[in-house]
């Protein structure tokens, strides 16, 4: 245990090194984030290898490997310096709790907060989706790569993300497979129509993460047996209010 307690804080460090290094050097993004994903790897399999829980590699990998890709492509987007740091600073800051909450999970029991990869899985994957989301569109229009091609990406990362949810929640797997690909085709139908709309690359990949957020909370409502008619009127109402407002705040191109 001993070898692995400070990876928590070493990781996300280290991170932060690579994200200057892409700032200052954009083009090293593939090996920078091929690197990251390694790290990510590693850390995880540390953790799993001293540890007497039997997990997912997959399941815990899933998160921070989709954040910190869609967040570092999300950035080359962004024009304020400022900002970019910024967001550099929430993806450490996010990585250094996540890898924590991993380690007192799987290795450090009494410290680990019940209930934490539950909340780091609904919070973490809706802003995954933003910045996954946003950079397909900005993509799309900035850079001009084909709709298809960027739509097949997002489709692979809304399975592995929505199967993130299903493992977090423990789901039976087999149940829950059909509601996977349900909702991930639900998402992609909506991200074709919302293609069409002149809007910016922010906005949509928002709403796209703001519906995400609200049927994958009905969704993992429903199959945990725990359905009721608050808990629906809750989503729903959190969901159309939200994406009313972006839409009536926001510029149209």
């Amino acid at each position: 245990m001993n070898k692995v307690r400070f990876l928590p804080l070493l990781i996300p460090i280290i991170i932060g090194f690579l994200f200057e290094l892409f700032y200052w050097k954009p083009k090293l993004i593939y090996y920078i984030l091929i690197l990251i994903v390694f790290l990510f790897y590693y850390t995880i399999r540390k953790f799993l290898k001293f540890s007497k829980v039997k997990e997912s590699l997959i399941g815990l990998l899933v998160l921070p490997v989709y954040f910190t890709i869609g967040l570092v492509v999300f950035s080359t987007m962004v024009s304020n310096k400022v900002l970019v740091q910024f967001l550099f600073f929430i993806n450490i800051v996010f990585l250094y709790f996540y890898f924590l909450s991993i380690y007192n999970y799987l290795l450090n029991v009494d410290k680990y907060k019940k209930g934490s990869l539950e909340n780091f899985s609904s919070h973490g994957n809706f802003l995954s989706i933003f910045f996954i989301a946003s950079s397909v569109y900005g993509l799309q229009s900035l850079v001009g790569i084909s709709i298809v091609k960027l739509f097949f990406v997002l489709l692979l990362a809304l399975l592995s993300i929505v199967y993130q949810v299903v493992w977090a929640n423990k789901i039976d797997k087999r149940i829950g497979g059909m509601y996977i690909l349900i909702a991930c085709l639900v998402m992609i139908e909506l991200a074709w129509a919302l293609s069409f709309l002149t809007l910016s690359f922010y906005v949509l990949g928002l709403i796209l993460a703001i519906y995400y957020y609200t049927l994958i909370g009905l969704v993992r409502f429903y199959l945990l047996g725990d359905f009721r008619k608050q808990i629906v009127k809750l989503y729903l109402i959190f969901g159309l209010s939200s994406i009313i407002v972006v839409l009536l705040t926001s510029r149209w191109i």
